[in-house]
């Protein structure tokens, strides 16, 4: 009788063990999945990343404090469609030329390099792959991936879709406030009724509805993009705020545009309106994650959070500052690429866990499509971050970006590789170099392209090699040839 007590112990306790090394999964349905991504929020935008935040994002803070928080995450471009792109497919976007925000051509001293205007419809999204296992998918908020209805959510792998479209903003009716006149919100919200509280109404509708049951939610908040709007009483609150800080909003410190203008950067968070746009977004993160409790998935729901590009510093008003990261949206420093990125999963990820290992959106479906045990059969260019969850290492490999565009926030084209701790940017108007250790010097202040030729050869080697890789375009001369090419 002992042994046979014994032998079930042992059982049992092996079992249990399974249990939490699969994240519950084996309670019976597959994991769900809810991806949370921001709109142009900078690293130190949250509370989780700057302690000093002006902004104040509780709920954020409170998912990084109940899951694992990255201080080395990147978006895959410097602006938004890009991004998005990569998110959706789990590849570069410039494999397909989506390389610059739907449609940006803005010229310079040389033209950009071509620029495709949509996701193409043979990509295979997450939604669509989450789909082999029956998930409920849903999409709310902002899209930005093609021209027309044929390329919007609903068309791509997701049951409902709530306000995306082929916009980059909330550009009709009182944008941020109803009436919104989206075209993919077909019921109306009340008059006034704010519109990341409207996008987290929905969202938390479907995860009651479909709680029974595995479930993509994916809530893409056009905030905190342009136009600048708060609700009235959160901009009271932080003009309040704002006028017991002393200090000047922008500083001594300057970045220079392509043109060779000197632009000043943003150097002190105080600006009330995006402080309002901030918090009004972390109040509709926090009515989702409370809803996941409330419906009794919390755990039983990975939970992503991230943003497309870095935060506004250099244009369009410039509301926040990005440092001691340099640049900022549309840049390929730091500023405009390094991301906030927290991941929880229940039963895996520890409690208030920090990871240093480099990761970035192209990473993000073959991780869902790992832990759902879905296999990838198809090309994607990012890897599956599952063993950082569990707190093990990932394997050493290069990131990279390619930006052969003039940004409306200033940024120069060129492209970018991280390797370790040594990061190159290379000019495209001129082929120029050069050399951060992002370890030492995460502002990217002391160039070292001078001093380490034999690193900038093989950074720069590797680098052009991708470019190959995924044929790549560059600037043109007006008459459409390349001024440089490497």
């Amino acid at each position: 009788m002992r042994k046979k007590q014994l032998t079930f112990m042992i059982f049992y306790l092996c079992f249990a063990v399974l249990l939490f090394a699969t994240g519950n999964s084996a309670l019976g349905k597959p994991l769900n999945f809810l991806v949370l991504l921001v709109d142009d929020l900078g690293y130190m935008d949250i509370g989780a990343n700057n302690p000093g935040c002006f902004y104040e994002t509780p709920n954020i803070d409170r998912l990084a404090a109940s899951g694992m928080r990255f201080t080395d995450g990147y978006a895959a471009n410097p602006v938004c469609s890009p991004t998005r792109y990569s998110l959706m497919t789990g590849r570069y976007p410039t494999r397909v030329r989506a390389t610059n925000f739907f449609v940006g051509k803005r010229a310079g001293r040389y033209n950009p390099a071509p620029l495709a205007n949509c996701m193409p419809l043979n990509e295979i999204t997450l939604a669509q792959l989450l789909k082999r296992r029956d998930y409920a998918t849903f999409y709310a908020g902002k899209w930005h991936l093609g021209p027309d209805e044929a390329y919007y959510p609903h068309n791509r792998g997701f049951d409902v879709n709530i306000g995306g479209h082929h916009a980059g903003g909330p550009y009709t009716g009182n944008k941020y406030f109803a009436p919104f006149k989206n075209p993919e919100i077909h019921k109306e919200s009340p008059d006034g009724e704010h519109l990341p509280a409207r996008l987290a109404r929905e969202t938390a509708a479907f995860i009651e509805q479909n709680k029974s049951r595995s479930f993509l939610a994916y809530l893409a908040f056009y905030s905190v993009h342009t136009p600048l709007m708060g609700r009235p009483d959160l901009v009271a609150k932080y003009e309040k705020k704002a006028a017991l800080i002393n200090g000047n909003e922008f500083g001594d410190e300057e970045q220079i545009w392509p043109d060779g203008k000197p632009r000043k950067v943003r150097i002190l968070q105080k600006h009330a309106v995006y402080a309002a746009m901030v918090e009004a977004m972390d109040q509709a993160v926090g009515r989702v994650l409370d809803q996941l409790e409330k419906s009794g998935v919390s755990d039983h729901t990975v939970v992503f959070f991230t943003s497309d590009n870095g935060g506004l510093s250099t244009s369009e008003g410039s509301p926040t500052s990005n440092l001691p990261l340099r640049g900022g949206k549309g840049w390929l420093y730091e500023g405009g690429i390094r991301e906030p990125w927290l991941i929880r999963w229940p039963g895996v990820t520890r409690p208030g866990s920090l990871c240093r290992e480099p990761i970035c959106s192209i990473d993000l479906l073959p991780t869902v499509a790992s832990i759902a045990g879905i296999g990838c059969d198809h090309q994607v260019d990012g890897i599956d971050i599952s063993p950082a969850l569990r707190g093990g290492a990932l394997p050493q490999r290069a990131l990279f970006w390619h930006y052969p565009h003039y940004s409306n926030q200033g940024g120069f084209p060129g492209g970018g590789v991280r390797i370790g701790d040594l990061k190159l940017l290379e000019r495209f108007e001129d082929g120029q170099v050069h050399l951060y250790n992002l370890k030492e010097d995460v502002g990217e202040k002391n160039d070292l392209a001078a001093g380490m030729p034999e690193q900038v050869r093989r950074l720069r080697s590797r680098l052009h090699n991708w470019y190959n890789e995924v044929d790549a375009q560059f600037l043109q001369e007006k008459d459409g040839s390349e001024p440089w090419r490497p």
